[in-house]
């Protein structure tokens, strides 16, 4: 919030934004942001916010995908006939 504050915005602002990250990593990300770019508008910085969301999202996607595709191969190889597969 002291880094949005010092930009001159709300500290609700702020607040918002902490909460629609969530993450510490997804926090730090906005913080490099804030201070490499210095943001005059509460739009750039919403829309940063929401690129950042949208990233992460695309990352538990990706991992989701990668773990079914993990399992696909495993029973392509072991088959359906195998122990774990019989549930």
């Amino acid at each position: 919030m002291q880094a949005i504050r010092s930009l001159g915005f709300p500290d609700e602002l702020g607040m918002q934004i902490a909460k629609m990250l969530g993450s510490p990593k997804a926090m730090q990300r906005m913080l490099a942001y804030l201070y490499n770019v210095r943001p005059n508008t509460a739009e750039l910085i919403v829309d940063e916010a929401l690129a950042i969301c949208s990233d992460i999202d695309r990352w538990r996607e990706k991992k989701a995908s990668e773990a079914a595709n993990a399992e696909y191969n495993e029973m392509l190889y072991y088959g359906l006939e195998s122990e774990e597969y019989q549930e």
